[in-house]
């Protein structure tokens, strides 16, 4: 039986234009990840989250579920709060 991660793995080896964008996705999606973990173990609602960064509560629900992708501004907004930090590293390839 093959798993999600042996699906990406094989999308990713035969076409160099999808692998592009499902690591994009990855990086998307453990960022965002990260954000509601946080927000979560600090017990603060994204009506709570959303009044501390100044932004509506839906456009914190939209993100959180990945129906829209957060300029880095609004993101730096709503991960200040939280205590977390954007922070950039050089790719391995």
């Amino acid at each position: 039986m093959r798993t999600w991660n042996d699906y990406k793995d094989y999308v990713k080896s035969i076409d160099p234009e999808s692998k592009k964008d499902m690591e994009e996705i990855e990086e998307l999606a453990s960022i965002v990840g990260a954000v509601i973990k946080q927000r979560n173990q600090l017990g603060i609602t994204q009506r709570e989250l959303a009044a501390l960064c100044g932004i509506p509560q839906s456009s914190v629900a939209r993100i959180e579920s990945f129906k829209t992708t957060p300029n880095i501004d609004t993101l730096i907004k709503i991960m200040r709060p939280l205590g977390l930090k954007l922070t950039v590293a050089q790719s391995d390839t």
